[in-house]
């Protein structure tokens, strides 16, 4: 099986040298990489375009940042629709809208390619070491035929459901962390203000209910320790809570604690720029607050 992957930012970099690792044939394509001395010391062989990449690869990875570009890629003049034959499968690792999946979906009934939307979690260390967590939806057949690359990027894969799901359950996974960052900055700056031993309080939360990724993971990483590298920018996060937005209006669900987190989220551009870590949302303060 070879893989081509298009998009060779820090994540696509990530996993064509973790495909290599397991031994799999990988070619890539992205003008723009950074990654190219080291992708090409590891053998991925990096291709000058799209039907370049479609005549060598059985399976296709997208890493691409938003909606608008995989649908051009996949649907354009040129894009691998148009240079498909049988037996390819997309696998759309990027984190993107719902409704653009499903347009891409039914654009492609009755080609040769098949789609699988399969966003990613842990960012590029977990890229690089082949153990993302990557929420799956499609066919189940299509999925079972990944195997050999879903066993060489991730460390855990979930079925969500059809097409379209996976990067439905990402942006509500996305949704929840944007809000729980919210929450625990809160509690940090209430338990400093009470004179209150911060990593004394998050050991005890974290041995009780109100644990969650953040309280477990991002406090101690990125946060307390005042890295914030976790590669995850607050311009990369804002475009997912815009997603998770659009979903929640089209739903016509009632969701108001989530509306006053991602108004938060947006009124903290004008604090929070763009290329900083998305976990520095915990020190945002409304202005008068």
């Amino acid at each position: 099986m070879k893989l081509g992957i298009i998009g060779l930012g820090n994540m696509g970099a990530g996993m064509a040298l973790s495909a290599r690792r397991a031994g799999l044939e990988v070619v890539g394509h992205d003008p723009a990489t950074r990654a190219r001395a080291e992708l090409e010391q590891a053998g991925v062989v990096l291709l000058d375009s799209l039907e370049a990449v479609a005549a060598e690869a059985d399976v296709f990875v997208l890493s691409l940042p938003n909606s608008d570009i995989i649908e051009q890629v996949v649907l354009g003049e040129g894009g691998l629709r148009r240079h498909a034959r049988p037996g390819q499968i997309l696998l759309d690792t990027s984190t993107a809208d719902p409704a653009s999946t499903q347009r891409i979906a039914r654009a492609l009934e009755g080609s040769p390619l098949r789609l699988v939307d399969g966003p990613v979690s842990g960012g590029p260390k977990a890229a690089h070491a082949g153990n993302m967590t990557m929420l799956l939806g499609g066919d189940a057949a299509d999925i079972e035929a990944l195997a050999p690359v879903l066993d060489a990027l991730t460390g855990k894969r979930v079925h969500v459901g059809p097409v379209g799901a996976g990067h439905s359950a990402k942006l509500f996974n996305n949704l929840l962390c944007g809000i729980n960052l919210v929450a625990v900055g809160e509690a940090i700056r209430v338990a400093r203000a009470a004179g209150l031993d911060i990593e004394q309080i998050l050991d005890g939360v974290n041995a009780g209910s109100g644990r969650s990724g953040v309280t477990e993971v991002n406090c101690p990483t990125w946060i307390l320790n005042g890295a914030f590298n976790s590669g995850f920018t607050m311009k990369l996060m804002r475009k997912d809570l815009r997603l998770a937005a659009e979903m929640i209006a089209k739903s016509g669900a009632s969701a108001p604690l989530s509306n006053e987190a991602l108004r938060l989220w947006a009124e903290s551009a004008a604090a929070l720029a763009d290329d900083e870590d998305f976990n520095r949302i915990v020190d945002f303060v409304e202005p008068n607050q």
